[in-house]
Parts: structure tokens; C-alpha cells; sequence
């Protein structure tokens, strides 16, 4: 592991937890934590990429256990979800080896404006499930959701939670509660995903991820009792505040 004096390692264990806290309540954690896992002296962009996702997958699994007790996602949107998922953040680390970050960041800035503009517009989307569809095209729906969401993951990852979330509200008709059991669920999949292809490649530093992962779990476990008991208008609120924040990020690094 890389040299760290103990302000570093605070602000990474710091770091973790509020990303795991984010990401339990309606993704977006990772505007947190990667730029965090910068500081560390000497890793490269690829290396922190990677160690990223092992402590992102740690907080994520814990939150999607915590929600999945209360809520019992439905596996009929559930299992299509993650495994299209699954397979779409293969796809898209493999994709993020040839096409760079630069021509994705204004098609993805046009689409969260676009987001944010409409959750905004809509205040009552979300608060109550409306589902559209049914049996095979509600799977097809599902498994479209995932196999995108999970592409971009693998090729970018900031806001995959979130957009997760407004698409299964927005296209399937959840409220924002169950969205969010549900993106937790696809979440740890993508970010499984990532890993099947960073690991052989030797880019994660381990015990980096494990002591950030770790922090991350923590702060997803409180993440996920906080939105379980505050209810969709909370998740609501913290959706548009990560939305905002990840247009300026995105914004700046257009700028930059």
C-alpha cells in the first residue's frame, strides 16, 4: 500500500463514509470518494479507479441487504436489472479502454440538466408507484435500465446510484424508495462487474480498498436506515441535492 500520513488516511476513512451514506440513500457517493482515493500519494488513475470499486461494492452490499429486508424488491424487476447490469459494466470498462472520458462528459452533462429539470417540474414523481408495464416488457424495460446504466458505470461511474434511480422511476413507474432498493441491488452488480476485469489486470490496491470499503460500509448501513425511515419525499430531496452536485462537477471538469 502506498505511504500515508494519518491526515490522509482520515480524510479517505472520512471519505468512505459519507460516500457509503450517499450511495445507501440515493447513489452518487462515488463525487466523493474517488477524488478522495487521489490524495493517496503516487496512484495512478487506473489504481484508483479499481480501489474505488472494491470499497464502493463493500458499503453497496450492506445497503442492499438492509433495504431488501425492509422492502423485499421484487425479483421479477430485480434479477433481469442486475444481471443486464452485470454484464453492461464488463462492457463498459472494456469500452473506457478505447473511448476517452472527454466524449461522454457533455452527452452525460445535457442528461443530468435534463434530469434534474424534469424531477424538479414533477414534485409528486416518485412519492407514489405508478408501474406502466408488466410481465415481458416490464423485464425488457428492466433489463434495458441495466445493461445502459450498467455500461456507463464500467466506462465513467460518478452518479450510477442516481441515475438508477430516476430511470426506474421515470421509465418503470417506482416510487423512489423501492427505485432505491432496487438500484442497490444492480449497483453492487455493476461494480462486480468492474472488478471481474480490474482485478486480473493487478489495479487494485487492496488493503487501500479494504480500510476505505470498510468506512463505506459503515456509512452505507446508516445510509439505508436513514432513507428506510425518512421515506420517498427524503429521498426525493437528497436525489436532486447529488443531481446538482454532480452537474457542477461534471461542469467544472468540462471547463478544466
Amino acid at each position: 500500500m502506498p505511504d500515508l500520513d494519518l491526515l490522509t488516511l482520515a480524510l479517505l476513512v472520512l471519505a468512505g463514509f459519507a460516500a457509503g451514506w450517499v450511495d445507501a440513500v440515493v447513489g452518487g457517493g462515488g463525487l466523493i470518494q474517488l477524488p478522495a482515493m487521489m490524495l493517496v500519494p503516487g496512484i495512478a488513475p487506473l489504481q484508483a479507479l479499481a480501489t474505488n470499486k472494491v470499497a464502493s461494492i463493500m458499503g453497496t452490499s450492506v445497503a442492499a441487504v438492509t433495504f431488501a429486508r425492509r422492502l423485499k424488491p421484487d425479483p421479477r424487476t430485480a434479477v433481469p436489472l442486475a444481471v443486464s447490469a452485470l454484464a453492461g459494466a464488463v462492457v463498459g470498462a472494456v469500452i473506457a479502454t478505447y473511448i476517452p472520458e472527454e466524449a461522454f462528459t457533455p452527452i452525460i452533462l445535457v442528461v443530468l440538466i435534463a434530469v434534474g429539470a424534469f424531477t424538479i417540474l414533477k414534485p409528486q414523481m416518485g412519492i407514489q408507484a405508478t408501474q406502466r408495464w408488466h410481465g415481458v416488457k416490464h423485464a425488457i424495460g428492466a433489463s434495458a435500465i441495466g445493461l445502459a446504466v450498467g455500461a456507463y458505470d464500467g466506462a465513467l461511474g460518478p452518479g450510477t446510484g442516481s441515475f438508477f434511480v430516476i430511470l426506474l422511476v421515470s421509465v418503470l413507474g417506482y416510487a423512489f424508495m423501492p427505485a432505491s432498493a432496487l438500484g442497490k441491488v444492480a449497483n453492487f452488480c455493476t461494480n462486480l462487474g468492474a472488478l471481474i476485469f480490474f482485478v486480473p489486470t493487478g489495479h487494485v490496491i487492496w488493503h487501500l480498498g479494504l480500510i476505505v470499503g470498510a468506512a463505506n460500509l459503515i456509512g452505507g448501513y446508516i445510509g439505508a436506515r436513514t432513507a428506510l425511515s425518512r421515506g420517498n419525499r427524503f429521498v426525493r430531496i437528497v436525489f436532486i441535492v447529488v443531481i446538482a452536485a454532480l452537474i457542477v462537477k461534471l461542469t467544472y471538469d468540462l471547463l478544466s
